[in-house]
């Protein structure tokens, strides 16, 4: 049993995460000796989970909502992303016992966008980022990284959209969030990074009728694989990018990092989690 390799995904509620399927997928196809299981731990329980894993056998963990942000404040070590953003989403357990946590959500969204709308270019109009947490963070600093500028910065709190403003810097413009239908006129990528549309939630109230027929529709929710904003934006004729790309991509340096196995993200994988996702 010492090869055995344990790991998990933290979050409350934790019952929407497909993680434990394509990680046990991965773990079954190159041969591992391991699990991966959810974790559902509630916010003042945090800090005592993330310390137990160590002496529980982990090796690591996966961070969903509404985590991200509180663990990057109880790690060991961060990397350069995850300082960047203020998130966490890939806690390592490192051989002396401490945490070091790191932010692939802006990985696994940019790979995402790319192999979904490959026509997607940085240098067209501006984004229309929907949410300030810890995704909305990796992902606008992936957005900066590559080149995008204009970024439309649109939340329901506008102190905290002010306060990613100014951590990321230059390139975000604050918009209002009774102010988000005006913000798509002239965008080429909206993006909803909050848990409206996610299933048990409410839809997200907006207007699609300013956004151009040739910008990109994004949702980083994937229970439902088509929220109502995706359904919106196809039936007027958008290309729609849902988040379960951006699942598996993101997926893929955790499990290198704990299994040491680089796994490929491709049709199975994807039809694998499909067939667990709620119909």
């Amino acid at each position: 049993m010492s090869d055995f390799k344990l790991a998990g995904v933290m979050g409350w509620p934790i019952g929407h995460s497909r993680s434990p399927v394509l990680h046990s997928y991965w773990l079954k196809r190159y041969g591992i000796a391991g699990a991966y299981v959810p974790l559902a731990v509630p916010p003042e329980r945090l800090e005592q989970a993330l310390r137990a894993l160590p002496a529980l056998g982990f090796v690591g963990c996966n961070v969903t909502v509404p985590h991200k942000e509180a663990v990057f404040r109880l790690v060991d070590h961060t990397d350069a992303a995850a300082r960047r953003t203020g998130s966490v989403n890939l806690v390592i357990v490192r051989p002396d016992g401490t945490l070091e946590g790191r932010s692939t959500d802006g990985y696994g969204f940019i790979q995402n966008l790319r192999q979904a709308a490959p026509h997607w270019s940085s240098g067209r109009g501006p984004v229309v980022l929907l949410g300030a947490g810890g995704a909305a963070r990796a992902i606008a600093a992936a957005l900066i990284d590559a080149g995008k500028t204009g970024i439309r910065l649109v939340n329901r709190t506008d102190a905290r959209a002010a306060a990613l403003a100014q951590e990321l810097g230059a390139g975000l413009e604050i918009w209002p969030w009774a102010r988000r239908a005006e913000a798509l006129a002239g965008c080429c990528l909206l993006i909803n990074t909050t848990v409206l549309g996610m299933d048990g939630q409410a839809a997200l109230p907006l207007d699609l009728a300013l956004l151009p027929s040739d910008a990109i529709v994004a949702d980083i929710v994937y229970v439902p694989l088509q929220t109502p904003m995706l359904v919106a934006a196809h039936a007027r004729g958008n290309t729609v990018v849902d988040g379960l790309g951006m699942l598996l991509h993101q997926a893929r340096p955790a499990f290198a990092s704990w299994f040491g196995t680089d796994p490929a993200v491709d049709d199975s994988l994807r039809q694998a989690v499909l067939e667990n996702l709620p119909r």
